[in-house]
Parts: structure tokens; sequence; C-alpha cells
């Protein structure tokens, strides 16, 4: 059986997540208090309805007082050996401060606050959903997705495929745009060569072959690739040997648009090569 915790901040995207996930043949439960997660872990592990197989249930603050004792029932669930991932949906305070003043939305802690202030409900969020964030198997940051985005990184994280121990995500991302938070590692490549400074480059991609071919005519880049793979099959296993989930290695440039993207599709294509499960993902590709 295949049991997924949903949870995260609020404004964050859960509700979209789950709604990809059902896409994907979820069973799916929105706002189980978290006292109720190991029961209902157990019901489904008895059931003999198939659609019982893959289930995935969204535990957050809307819970209010009962929330508090999640992660105490996340490490009981653990020793009595129940096999789940939580995927926790995360942003930046300012994205969810937004979002909340467009939905115009009241958020779940807002009478918990004598203050009354959204800014102070999503303070105080943060600090609760600290433990629960750190024993995360996944975190996806919505700061700078939009709904389509979101569906993406879902579907490549929960997409049935070789049951490998531990899938690699590489992101690629503008850092104009913010740097990219749930990666594991963050690896700089504005020192290579930038073909955004060729006119006949410039409204391309590293999509096309032609700016991989410009990026990749340089002797440095050859070099920096070399030492890059290399350093990324030596820790690969010690990643894996912690017991990681999921690795994010984000790969950053200016725009997101050249360097990045040509480098992540070169990482993502040599852990494919070696029998890697290696998921890509480029933020920024589109954006002016």
């Amino acid at each position: 059986m295949e049991f997924v915790i949903v949870t995260g901040l609020s404004g964050a995207g859960k509700t979209n997540a789950l709604h990809a996930m059902e896409d994907l043949g979820f069973y799916c439960v929105d706002n189980l208090p978290p006292q109720l997660l190991i029961t209902f872990y157990e019901l489904c592990e008895k059931s003999t309805d198939k659609r019982m197989q893959r289930v995935a249930v969204v535990a957050d603050a809307r819970s209010g007082e009962m929330f508090a004792d999640i992660d105490n029932v996340i490490r009981s669930a653990r020793a009595l050996g129940k096999k789940f991932k939580i995927l926790y949906l995360d942003a930046k305070n300012d994205t969810l401060l937004i979002r909340y003043k467009e939905t115009r939305r009241k958020h779940p802690l807002f009478d918990e606050l004598a203050t009354a202030s959204v800014e102070d409900a999503v303070e105080l969020e943060n600090e609760l959903m600290k433990v629960v964030k750190e024993s995360a198997d996944y975190i996806i940051d919505t700061t700078y997705m939009d709904l389509k985005q979101l569906r993406e990184r879902v579907n490549t994280l929960f997409t049935d495929e070789s049951g490998a121990p531990m899938v690699v995500t590489c992101v690629s991302f503008g850092f104009k745009y913010g740097i990219l938070r749930e990666a594991d590692l963050v690896i700089d490549v504005r020192c290579l060569p930038n073909p955004f400074y060729i006119e006949e480059l410039k409204p391309l991609t590293g999509l096309d072959e032609e700016v991989r071919s410009y990026i990749n005519s340089f002797d440095v880049t050859g070099e920096f690739m070399t030492k890059l793979i290399d350093f990324i099959d030596f820790t690969l296993p010690l990643y894996q040997k912690e017991g990681k989930s999921e690795l994010v290695i984000g790969i950053g440039c200016t725009g997101g648009k050249h360097r990045s993207v040509t480098v992540a599709r070169a990482v993502n294509a040599h852990l494919i090569e070696h029998h890697q499960r290696s998921l890509i993902h480029h933020r920024d590709i589109w954006k002016a």
C-alpha cells in the first residue's frame, strides 16, 4: 500500500496537490485530524478494495488544537512499522499573504491570535510546522509555481515508476526570480559562457540545440560538467544511505533559461543513463 500524508502551510497548494494525486488514482481524504491517521491507515491496510492501495490524506492546521499532536502521531506510526511518505507544501510568507488577500479566505489560525493579523497567523503556522517539515520526504516550494507547474511536479513524484528507493529531481531556475528553497544542493552555473548576449540565441532556451551547442563549445563547460558529474556520482550513494526519498538538485543561472536548463538536462540524462530514477523541471524557463 502507498500511503501519503499531505501537509504544509495554508495557502501553499495542498488542495491542488491533492487534486493532482486524485487524478493519478489516489484515494484522497482532506482535513483528517492527526489522531485518526493510524486508525485510517489500518483500515486501508486491511481493505480488500483496490482503491485503497494508493491513499493520500491531508492533515493540517485546520484541525485546530488537535493538529498540535501530529508530530507524536507520526513518530508513533513509524514506531509501529507503518510505511508512509510525507509531502510538505511550502511557500514564502509574502507569497502566502498575497494569496490570502486575493482569495479573501480566512487563515485557519486567525482566531488563535489576539492580534487577529494574517501576518501573525502565517508566522505562527511556520513555527508550528517546523518539526513536521523536518520529517517530510518530499518538499515542494510553490512560491514561484503556477497551478500547471505544481501538478507536473506532483505527477513526476507519484507516477508509478521503477520503485527506486530515491528519486533525483533536477530543477533549473533563475537567481533573479529567487533561489530554489526546496533544493538539497544548489549549483550556480553563472560562471559558464552566457548565450543571452548572443543576439540570435537570446530568445531561445536550453531546450534548443543551438543554445546547448554554444554553451558546450567552450572547454570550461566540459571541465565544469566533468567535475559536477563526479561530485553528484560521489554524493548520491551517501544520500541514499541516509534514507532520503527525494534529492532536489537546483541548478541556477541568472534568468533560468539558457545555462541552467542546459546543465540540468545534462545531469538528468547522465543519471537516467546510469539507471538512477531522475526527473526534471524548469521553473523559470518561460518567464520574461
